[in-house]
């Protein structure tokens, strides 16, 4: 698949000696896939003809090149370019082009809409100075320098509206042999910004082929840096954190996490229930779990779960979810003794009466490895209880109260009877 994505006809490598990393060298080739193609609608024509018009330069960056040398479109299209934000305002305004969500302008971020798509275009930056969370950046022409400032050589690489592949850092070699290293120094990029440490971790899962491959260094530079994690936002932590436990190679890359002891610093119990997560990860992972649904595993108590909310700040959905899984997992399961050994998930939707139940008896399911009752359930259509209030009081029965046991008292009767009575047959078991 590799071999075949990029043209032959055009790849050479140029050595540049004013290079900041001076042993790295500019590798280009030429892209001509139809991926590569179906981006240019009529808006990103009318954004590159302006660019050009205008003499700035205008590439694709960062992780839609990496997608597009894998043969995927991406989804998302970042561009960058050698006009500072206030150039860009100006030939924007003067084209009669809109511009909306001005928060990324600090940043060198200028989002402009043009035949109902929305381009977010950043000039080239270095940064002056990091904290590990967030950077002071200064804008430059120079591509090579923003290529250093970013995380990971697969996502450093620019390319060109023609097709042109620029590649500083051996970003597609490392993408070509599926190896996930920072660019340069690994140190010195987790230390501009501590979530690096996740989003290595997640893209190990979507790129690398085999789990334990990484580079010795690496992991060192993440065990001596694990505690910068600590300052970093739950909300930030949670958005890697999640990807990554439902990717490939999850198991591992929890493990590892784990032994390099980045738990504590990121909402994980300290003693997570590893082996646990293992044998629930290798039951869902062609199931399409939900993320809480695998981190579950690692918690032994609700109050883990409570703790890994205060932390990460999930949302209510999904913490009530872990704290779902981990206090039915022990004793919903499927029933051994009824001949319909789904019925134990059945009763408890009905009884639950909560709009997510289905979903949430669907997650534990997939939890315990079940896949025929998950099948099942999945296509199982809540009946309707077919007794209400209105049809004891027309009985005689007015007491609120014996209302209320009455209805309780029918719907064990319809349970039993695998929701199959009617009301004419419930009814007949009201005594006079």
């Amino acid at each position: 698949m590799w071999g075949n994505i990029l043209s032959p006809l055009i790849g050479r490598v140029i050595s540049r000696s004013s290079l900041t990393l001076s042993s790295r060298s500019l590798f280009i080739m030429q892209l001509k896939t139809s991926e590569f193609k179906s981006l240019f609608t009529d808006g990103l024509n009318g954004i590159a003809d302006l660019f050009e018009k205008h003499q700035f330069e205008l590439r694709i960056a960062g992780g839609a090149v990496r997608d597009l040398l894998s043969g995927k479109r991406p989804e998302d299209v970042d561009f960058a370019t050698t006009a500072t934000p206030e150039e860009m305002k100006k030939l924007f305004q003067a084209a009669g082009i809109r511009m909306i969500n001005n928060k990324g302008e600090k940043h060198g971020t200028i989002t402009a809409r043009l035949h109902n798509e929305s381009f977010e275009v950043t000039t080239l930056r270095v940064d002056v100075q990091t904290d590990g969370r967030h950077a002071e950046v200064e804008f430059t022409t120079d591509w090579q320098k923003d290529a250093e400032r970013r995380d990971l050589t697969i996502n450093s690489m620019f390319l060109g509206l023609d097709g042109t592949l620029y590649d500083f850092f051996k970003g597609y070699e490392d993408l070509q042999n599926r190896k996930v290293r920072f660019v340069g120094s690994a140190e010195q990029r987790i230390k501009e910004d501590y979530l690096r440490i996740l989003r290595y971790f997640r893209f190990y899962g979507r790129v690398a082929l085999e789990p334990g491959e990484h580079e010795p260094e690496t992991l060192e530079a993440i065990r001596a840096n694990a505690s910068g994690l600590a300052a970093i936002s739950g909300e930030r932590i949670w958005v890697e954190l999640k990807k990554m436990v439902v990717g490939n190679h999850a198991e591992h890359l929890i493990e590892l996490m784990y032994k390099l002891d980045l738990a504590q610093y990121i909402g994980l119990p300290p003693d997570g229930d590893v082996e646990a997560m293992k044998k629930v990860w290798h039951h869902t992972k062609d199931l399409s779990p939900k993320p809480m649904t695998v981190l579950s595993s690692l918690f032994r108590c609700s109050e883990e779960v409570e703790k890994m909310d205060l932390r990460l700040k999930v949302s209510r959905e999904e913490k009530n979810l872990g704290l779902f899984v981990v206090k039915n997992r022990q004793d919903l399961r499927k029933s051994q003794d009824e001949p319909n050994s789904l019925k134990p998930f059945t009763d408890f939707i009905i009884d639950s009466r909560e709009v997510d139940a289905q979903s949430k008896a669907c997650e534990l399911l997939k939890y315990q490895g079940e896949k025929r009752l998950l099948a099942e359930l999945s296509r199982w259509s809540i009946p309707r209880f077919p007794v209400n209030g209105h049809d004891l009081r027309k009985m005689g029965i007015t007491s609120g109260k014996e209302i209320g046991t009455t209805l309780q008292e029918l719907r064990d009767i319809w349970k039993k009877s695998c929701y199959e009575m009617d009301k004419e047959e419930l009814l007949s078991h009201v005594k006079s």
